[in-house]
């Protein structure tokens, strides 16, 4: 099988396919964005398992509006994450 390294195309080992692929600074812009989803998705998680973790071990007078304080604001979060993901999505469908 003789392939030339120069017409290989890096995704999905198609060979010698017409797939786009992003240049540099796109990339790099979709790198960051991709990262700061990851990490509000992080605090999502954080905030909700945070909730949990305080109705069961807060005092008794704190436990559930401090636990409901955490759970508002992990859906608030969703919220934020959601609309931001959807922006990203459709920014990514352009560069394609």
């Amino acid at each position: 099988m003789n392939i030339k390294r120069e017409t290989q195309s890096h995704k999905y080992f198609y060979f010698e396919a017409d797939i786009p692929v992003m240049d540099a600074a796109t990339r790099e812009q979709f790198k960051w964005k991709f990262y700061k989803l990851a990490i509000i998705l992080n605090g999502v998680v954080l905030m909700a398992a945070l909730g949990v973790v305080v109705f069961f071990k807060a005092p008794r007078t704190l436990n559930i509006p401090l636990a409901a304080l955490f759970f508002v604001l992990a859906a608030g979060l969703f919220l934020y994450f959601r609309r931001k993901y959807r922006l990203t999505k459709e920014w990514l469908d352009a560069q394609s």
